[in-house]
């Protein structure tokens, strides 16, 4: 399978799969969870079963396995860290917001098309199936979703996709300690903005019933 991935700051093809004979340092536990997670489907319900946390931290995929819990970044990481181990590219995207939180996800290809796995508070930030031509496509579903506590609009750009492979000699899958090396490569990735800025000024808030339904399912601090 040949999917696009970031090298040298831009995108090149490459083929995939002969990372499936690896163990990349799990135990032998740990790994036989990540090869049952065979399909996207699969590893967002298992990113969903994690109980959600709150917290400064930065768990590698095996740290979240232990704990059996995370939040968006790790849950990204634990996605990624499945993916790699079925024979896909181990890819993340930043969404980049103002008001609120950024959001990590991972993200996959079927078919030349894109989809996303993550893990939320939010209920609208989670799956995306792979039904979308152009990681600008993938970042606009998020768009009605991405919203803070008082209602507004807040996602606002979105980075390419970022190959975790470039951290492998940081142990990001297997680390014990926090794998700050993820989010500083994420915030050095390239960004591109979903709007103008003269559009993003005359955003509306979100109406109470989408508001609503976004958030259910939500846990407090």
């Amino acid at each position: 399978m040949w999917v696009w991935i970031l090298k040298g700051g831009g995108l090149s093809k490459e083929r995939v799969g002969r990372d499936r004979r690896e163990s990349f340092g799990f135990s032998t536990g740990d790994l036989r969870v990540l090869r049952g997670l065979k399909t996207p489907a699969r590893i967002q319900k298992f990113v969903d079963g994690l109980e959600y946390q709150y917290g400064d931290t930065a768990w590698s995929p095996q740290r979240v396995l232990l704990e059996r819990k995370g939040h968006c970044l790790e849950g990204a990481l634990l996605a990624a860290a499945a993916l790699r181990v079925n024979g896909r590219p181990p890819l993340v995207m930043d969404l980049e917001s103002v008001h609120d939180d950024d959001h990590v996800v991972a993200v996959y290809q079927e078919g030349g098309l894109w989809g996303s796995i993550a893990k939320s508070n939010f209920a609208g930030l989670r799956f995306r199936a792979p039904v979308y031509r152009t990681l600008r496509e993938l970042a606009l579903s998020y768009f009605e979703h991405y919203y803070n506590l008082r209602g507004e609009r807040t996602l606002r750009s979105y980075s390419v996709p970022v190959n975790l492979k470039r951290l492998d000699g940081k142990r990001w899958m297997t680390s014990e300690e926090d794998v700050w090396c993820v989010p500083e490569l994420l915030i050095e990735a390239r960004h591109y903005p979903l709007f103008p800025d003269k559009v993003a000024r005359a955003l509306p808030r979100v109406d109470r019933r989408s508001f609503e339904a976004g958030m259910h399912g939500w846990t407090k601090h």
